[in-house]
């Protein structure tokens, strides 16, 4: 069967190209001492509550719900740092990704898991991502894993660059008006790299929030 075009497996549709490339960049390099891209970016006030990060949402007395629907699994196969603010940067970045598909799965953008997790252009990756699945007429079905992540903090210890690989090989679309899952050939594009620049939210407890990504589709390093 040949691939389909989903908006985050696949860069053919225009939007999904224009955030890959205009939001982010593959010749971006993450290994040097440079400053982190967005590092004095504020994060703006989110619509909702969150509680400290790391902790799943059912633990969170007020917090927000970053559950996902049934048959989406978003794996998170890493080792958390050992600096305080570089594993909540890490752990609200997971929440970030499962912020995305929660949105997916319920058909919207506003869901407060997205408005919480995501300021800027982390935001409008986000919309972006979410509303071109919502046009496709698909959800998500399948296993999603990210692994080998690496944490870089800016000198001033308000940005958190969260830099990691993802294999979508199992995750598909499913129609939604049919149930019927876009099951696909495994292909280069399926792994991809991200880096996640996460911002310290100024008066919330230990929330981060993403507020740039950046993506590299065919990633050699992540195969």
């Amino acid at each position: 069967m040949k691939r389909r075009s989903l908006p985050v497996a696949a860069a053919s549709m225009a939007t999904a190209a224009l955030l890959l490339t205009a939001c982010g960049s593959g010749d971006d390099k993450s290994g040097d001492n440079d400053k982190i891209a967005g590092a004095d970016q504020a994060a703006e006030t989110p619509k909702g509550s969150a509680s400290p990060s790391g902790v799943p949402a059912e633990d969170k007395p007020d917090g927000v719900d970053v559950s996902l629907p049934e048959g989406m699994n978003l794996v998170f196969d890493w080792n958390r740092p050992k600096d305080k603010n570089e594993a909540a940067a890490m752990d609200d970045a997971a929440n970030f990704l499962r912020a995305i598909y929660r949105g997916v799965g319920k058909r919207t953008t506003k869901d407060a898991a997205v408005t919480t997790y995501a300021t800027g252009n982390g935001l409008h990756y986000a919309q972006v991502q979410i509303n071109e699945w919502i046009k496709g007429g698909w959800t998500a079905d399948g296993t999603r894993r990210h692994y080998d992540a690496t944490t870089r903090s800016a000198p001033n210890g308000k940005s958190v660059e969260v830099a990691f690989c993802a294999d979508t090989s199992k995750f598909y679309g499913k129609e939604i008006k049919t149930g019927k899952i876009l099951k696909t050939e495994p292909s280069a594009k399926d792994f991809g790299y991200y880096k996640i620049v996460m911002v310290k939210f100024p008066t919330g407890e230990g929330l981060w929030q993403a507020s740039k990504v950046f993506v590299e589709r065919g990633a050699e390093q992540c195969r």
